[in-house]
């Protein structure tokens, strides 16, 4: 470990939250010359991580996540936890900008000194989290948070994702949402631990339940996820507060079922591995895009796809020729 990096390291694992920030800052550069004191951060923090229970919340805009999650999180801080939120908002397509108000929507939790939020924009990334999302999940367990959630954009591709880099995933839902479960994707329910039905609330109530009713129902036709864990379907309100407790109930039950006979150990290998494989398949895509040989090629075969002249096939051959040839073992560009 370098000597710039030691006591950045040391900062992180003593708690201090000033460098926790500069931690994730560092982790999420898109700067070559960042990356490998990021790494050798990440080498000296692994062994500190690990500790925590990792939850992935998601949900159509709307429903409520953060408002779920402030009452979550400060139900765990009650119950002696120390809580981290890692939140991405929706960057602009135009103008690369994000808006990162989750510390506004989250003013109560915020204030707490158990707990750190961290909103981050989502950039180009697809699957409602970041590229550096499991990283960051790491840093602040190494900085001693033993509750780590994670909020993603929306109902889309972020379950996949999210299910990958978390312990339990929860589905936030709202009442009346019957009809919606034609255009729900099967894979979004198959990913789900737990299913809420949030604003359970006032003239809400009744139809919350039916809701609820209904989700169970469909529950039945599909396989479940695991076979030590069965699909709960539960009503809440986080505005009134009721049925938050029994929530943070379930996520420790769930917790617990992981953790008997090693499958906890079991289930964050095969995540590992799946994120070396991620990790190496979006090096390669950012360093095929920066080859300035390939970088000449693009506009021309893009054009010629675009064009009808050369089936995409063809051309993606074509780029992976281009930069192939230039990395040849031996051979050294610039």
């Amino acid at each position: 470990m370098t000597q710039e990096i030691a006591p950045l390291a040391e900062g992180v694992l003593n708690g201090d939250r000033r460098a926790l920030a500069r931690a994730i800052t560092l982790i999420e550069s898109t700067q070559v010359k960042h990356s490998a004191a990021a790494g050798d951060l990440l080498q000296h923090l692994i062994p500190h991580a690990g500790n925590s229970i990792r939850l992935g919340i998601s949900g159509s805009p709307g429903v409520g996540k953060s408002t779920i999650i402030e009452a979550l999180g400060n139900h765990a801080i009650d119950a002696g936890h120390r809580v981290a939120v890692l939140t991405v908002d929706p960057s602009s397509a135009i103008s690369g900008g994000s808006i990162l108000g989750d510390k506004t929507r989250m003013e109560l939790l915020s204030r707490r000194p158990e707990a750190y939020i961290r909103p981050s924009p989502s950039g180009n990334t697809l699957g409602g989290v970041t590229r550096r999302s499991r990283e960051a999940l790491m840093v602040c367990e190494a900085a001693g948070f033993d509750v780590v959630i994670v909020e993603t954009v929306g109902v889309g591709q972020s379950e996949t994702r999210v299910a990958e880099m978390t312990d339990m995933f929860m589905l936030l839902l709202l009442p009346g949402s019957g009809d919606e479960l034609q255009g729900i994707k099967r894979g979004i329910m198959e990913l789900a631990d737990l299913i809420l039905i949030n604003k359970a609330d006032g003239e809400l109530r009744e139809l919350a339940e039916r809701s609820a009713g209904e989700y169970r129902n469909a529950l039945h036709l599909l396989r479940p996820r695991s076979e030590d864990w069965r699909v709960e379907v539960q009503t809440c309100s986080a505005r009134d507060g009721t049925g938050i407790p029994g929530v943070w109930d379930l996520v420790l039950r769930h917790h617990h079922v992981l953790e008997e006979g090693d499958k906890l150990k079991k289930h964050r290998a095969r995540q590992a591995r799946r994120w070396m494989w991620s990790e190496t398949h979006d090096s390669l895509i950012s360093s095929l895009q920066a080859d300035p040989a390939v970088r000449q090629q693009i506009p021309v075969l893009e054009a010629a796809v675009s064009d009808g002249k050369m089936p995409p096939t063809v051309a993606a051959r074509k780029l992976l020729r281009v930069f192939l040839q230039r990395h040849k073992p031996g051979d050294t560009h610039e």
